[in-house]
């Protein structure tokens, strides 16, 4: 071969480059390593190298390559700014925004980095940083629809719910079919109560949901659509886009004295699901278990926080690792049998799931929905909140216990009530309340009160207060439905135990319907509040049914709006009855809805039986663990 049929290098780069961007990336990486056989300091070879391996997901070699082709050429913006995304996938964050700040000094007129550097620091949650930083890519890039999303997510975490409808708006508006908005803005619209044209829309998401288009995540339908069938489909696009099967499940351990148990959440804090989930973690039987938490939230240091990391026998700090190290890490403890609490809640993990950290996999508590995919064996319900015949929407099999809430009694004992007229209430007339998110309350069933009030005089209704816009375009609803908008109370946020205390002033917790108090149900019973559900169709809807019949108040679960308002009415003129109810709720507290020890024991035998059948080499079934 003579000198002028050797290829030279930069035929050899435009030759990788051709097949990369034909997706012959195994070819192009070959042509790469040629090209560093001939000179290893080749910036190119490096850098596309580099560039290569983040399309393969392989971002660990993404960051090796970009960090010598930048010790090569330090001033090559698109070097920093491929190395920033990189750490980015590997949730390095400050790193990463490190390398964005790098590219953004070299090439100022950036709006991808300045994007990205802002995705980077909302994972740090610093949502002011981040909310500039997207409304610097957009000052140089009007039309970027991603930034005008990203900044809306910043914008909804700061509060500033107005000024993200308007910046999700603006993104689908100029992308229309950009993936999983829809459900976003609306459930964005339902946080301030913003209802304008909320049935027609609506009606579009789910003709679009039963389509299979990429339209909502799971979480807002939960709120807007009360359909097994839907919500099931709606997870199924999302696990399918977002949560593909990463690996098989490892093989179990041989046979031990102790079943090793691993919990997984976000939520080891004072929220929801760890108020519920503390008195298992405690009551654990040490004998025959090993509980492990992986929290891979803040540590915000709080009282629960405290009271977690003393319950578990290990608890293990997880948020900077990737989902797939998160799933290694389980593995190398012999995880028999972890556990999702968050299902597809805010700032869950379901990635880690589907990179199968132990045998058997089951979700519990925190998304009362399916996952729509195959990553969890398992969901925890009873037979109230999934019937048996509403089986066939669910991915999982279900594990039926004698009621599905977990509760102790580690709760606020509620002291003095204050007066009505320092909470802000009437000193006569029925006092109706719903503490539940603003979310959850649907324009239906905000006409379901108002005629309620409409049918009770002198009655008002006590909400929670500290969203002003919410508050605000409630008022107007009112008013739209002939109510006298002061008849809409919002109570301050106080402490939890001033919360508990000053329930007691309510007459009736009137619950929303599709998505059911829940936690506040169980909270509200425990202060000795009746609490009136309607019963669903969904899980999400049924929650309190199973919470008031664990309670022994099943007469307050009703299957119709009608029906509810009926009762509504009809209890607000018989105190006589609500008395006895109350009476109900003070012997419900040594009752088994509160009673933890015994739930603990019944969940303990579902993992007996779980790994058995595992053991046994025999697919996952449905299975019931009686009362004790």
């Amino acid at each position: 071969m003579n000198a002028s049929s050797i290829p030279t290098i930069a035929d050899q780069l435009r030759e990788g480059f051709a097949l990369q961007q034909s997706g012959a990336l195994d070819q192009a990486a070959a042509v790469y390593h040629k090209v560093l056989e001939r000179d290893p300091r080749q910036f190119g070879a490096l850098h596309l190298l580099g560039v290569i391996a983040a399309q393969r997901g392989a971002f660990a070699d993404a960051v090796t390559f970009m960090t010598r082709a930048i010790a090569v050429d330090p001033n090559h913006a698109g070097a920093h700014y491929n190395l920033g995304y990189a750490l980015e996938d590997l949730r390095r964050f400050p790193e990463a925004i490190a390398a964005y700040d790098r590219a953004i000094a070299l090439q100022p007129n950036h709006p991808v980095a300045y994007n990205n550097r802002g995705v980077a620091l909302m994972a740090l949650r610093d949502h002011a940083g981040a909310r500039a930083s997207f409304e610097r890519a957009l000052a140089l890039a009007p039309d970027y629809a991603e930034a005008h999303h990203n900044r809306a997510m910043a914008q909804s975490d700061l509060g500033d719910f107005e000024g993200a409808i308007a910046s999700f708006e603006r993104a689908l508006a100029l992308k229309p079919d950009y993936d999983f908005l829809r459900g976003t803005l609306l459930y964005t619209r339902m946080r301030i109560c913003d209802w304008n044209d909320l049935p027609r829309e609506r009606a579009e998401l789910c003709a679009k949901i039963a389509a299979g288009e990429t339209v909502s995540p799971p979480w807002p339908v939960l709120s807007l659509i009360d359909s097994l069938a839907l919500q099931r489909r709606c997870a199924e696009i999302w696990a399918r886009d977002k949560h593909p099967a990463a690996a098989p499940a490892p093989p179990l351990r041989a046979p031990a004295d102790k079943i090793r148990i691993g919990y997984f959440s976000m939520d080891f804090r004072i929220h929801p699901v760890a108020v519920l989930a503390a008195g298992i973690f405690e009551h654990h039987d040490r004998a025959q278990f090993e509980i492990t938490a992986f929290s891979f939230g803040v540590d915000t240091g709080d009282a629960m926080r405290l009271r977690l990391q003393s319950a578990f026998g290990r608890f293990i700090e997880v948020q900077d690792k990737t989902d797939a190290e998160i799933a290694a890490l389980a593995r190398g403890l012999g995880i028999d049998i972890a556990i999702d609490l968050g299902g597809y809640t805010t700032d869950s993990r379901a990635g880690i799931f589907a990179h199968r950290p132990a045998p058997v996999q089951i979700g519990a508590l925190g998304f009362p929905a399916t996952i729509g995919s195959p990553h969890l064996d398992y969901l925890l319900a009873d037979a109230v909140v999934v019937p048996p015949e509403q089986r066939v929407h669910f991915c999982e099999k279900l594990i039926y216990l004698p009621h599905f809430q977990p509760n102790d009694r580690a709760r606020p004992n509620a002291g003095k009530c204050p007066g009505r007229a320092e909470l802000g209430l009437p000193e006569t007339g029925f006092v109706y309340c719903c503490y539940n998110n603003s979310y959850k309350i649907t324009p239906e069933c905000f006409a379901s009160w108002m005629r309620i009030l409409a049918k009770v005089p002198g009655s008002v209704l006590w909400l929670p207060g500290g969203n002003a816009v919410a508050m605000r375009n409630l008022r107007a609803a009112a008013m739209s439905h002939g109510v006298d908008a002061a008849r809409l109370i919002f109570a301050p946020h106080v402490s939890e135990a001033d919360h508990f205390a000053r329930q007691a002033a309510a007459d009736l917790f009137l619950d929303t319907l599709p998505y059911n108090a829940h936690t506040t149900a169980s909270d509200a019973l425990w202060a000795g509040l009746p609490v009136l559900t309607c019963a669903g169709e969904s899980y999400a809807a049924r929650v309190a049914a199973s919470v008031l019949n664990a309670a022994g108040l099943p007469e307050l679960i009703t299957a119709s709006r009608e029906a509810y308002e009926a009762l509504a009415v009809k209890l607000a003129h018989d105190p006589a009855r609500l008395a006895y109810m109350r009476r109900q709720l003070t012997a419900a507290r040594s009752g088994p809805l509160f009673e933890i020890a015994s739930y603990t024991r019944g969940l303990e035998d579902a993992y007996r039986q779980v790994l058995a059948r595992c053991r046994a080499g025999l697919t996952p079934d449905h299975i019931a663990v009686a009362a004790s």
